[in-house]
């Protein structure tokens, strides 16, 4: 996943298919997976929320300024990518 000049680095499925089923078995009530790259560490970074508010938080890869660019988001339970209107 992710592979191309679109974005930094790529990650497995199974990775991807782990943090999908940390997120649901979490006790508090997430609903999004945010796949978040961090520039300092060169590495992806799952990240959870709530709601759809929260998302707005991160800055989008590549023109994020700070030091975590959001890469993706994705419904915990349909597994369906997010649109970031991008």
């Amino acid at each position: 996943m992710f592979e191309g000049p679109d974005y930094p680095k790529s990650i497995t499925e199974d990775l991807f298919e782990f943090w999908l089923e940390d997120g649901r078995a979490s006790k508090i009530s997430y609903h999004f997976l945010l796949i978040v790259w961090n520039v300092y560490d060169e590495k992806y970074n799952p990240v959870y929320v709530e709601t759809r508010e929260e998302i707005g938080n991160y800055e989008l890869y590549p023109n994020a300024k700070g030091s975590e660019a959001l890469i993706a988001v994705y419904d915990l339970y349909s597994e369906s990518r997010i649109s970031l209107g991008v």
